[in-house]
């Protein structure tokens, strides 16, 4: 690979326990995911989408296999640098969003600038700045139990974006979302990805949900079993 390519994972597994107790969550994975594309991971309970996730996102170290981010290996950087890259390179947006219910909506979405170091000033400037793009203005100081859930995934959506990560790793971000609720963020997201250029990385059941992607990869028993692409993801549909 090259700095110029994405993230790839090469005959990933991923085993808890040992003998014949053991449980193979990954079974031997290869997916590519090129810069900018959206890739959403479907498959039953158990097939191994979630374990997927948080192993391209270096969130759970891979029993074999590798994966690669930008010509690196996961798994030769350092704790320290690994933890750097979730912060700096990756972007997580998750079913509950898990928003800090003690700061404002300006201040959980600047966290991850906030810790890497940058000055407070300037963090919330960048946060607001991506508040007001996601359809937040005027709600920058309010807390996340004065938000609906769609209002406090869009912040977890800004807080993922804030630093220009390269990748966005969302795991059921409209779970916990009614349909109509659900649209609007998925809307958000997706085009925030666009317009920053990053990939996006989507854990769902939901057809529907999946179809605002480029890809579709089908998991069973920690295999990818097929895929499908997109003639028309429903982003292209929403403009």
């Amino acid at each position: 690979m090259t700095d110029t390519q994405g993230l790839e994972a090469v005959a990933l597994t991923k085993t808890y326990g040992e003998g014949p107790t053991a449980t193979h969550a990954l079974a031997g994975v290869d997916l590519r995911i090129a810069p900018g594309e959206s890739v959403a991971i479907m498959g039953p309970s158990g097939s191994g989408k979630t374990t997927l996730l948080h192993v391209l996102a270096g969130i759970l170290p891979a029993t074999a296999g590798t994966v690669m981010w930008r010509g690196r290996s996961i798994a030769d950087m350092s704790d320290a640098d690994r933890t750097t890259l979730r912060r700096s390179e990756f972007g997580f947006v998750f079913q509950s969003g898990q928003l800090l219910p003690e700061l404002p909506a300006e201040e959980n979405a600047a966290l991850p600038l906030m810790l890497a170091g940058t000055a407070r000033a300037e963090a919330t400037a960048r946060a607001r700045q991506w508040l007001s793009h996601l359809g937040l203005r005027g709600m920058e100081t309010r807390r996340p139990g004065e938000l609906s859930g769609g209002q406090a995934q869009r912040v977890a959506i800004a807080r993922a974006l804030v630093g220009n990560p390269g990748v966005i790793f969302a795991d059921e971000p409209t779970g916990a979302l009614d349909q109509a609720t659900g649209w609007e963020v998925m809307n958000s997201l997706t085009t925030a990805c666009r317009a920053q250029g990053a990939s996006l990385v989507l854990v769902t059941h939901d057809v529907d949900v999946a179809h605002w992607c480029s890809r579709t990869v089908q998991m069973r028993d920690g295999l990818i079993v097929g895929e499908a692409r997109q003639a028309a993801p429903a982003q292209e549909v929403a403009r």
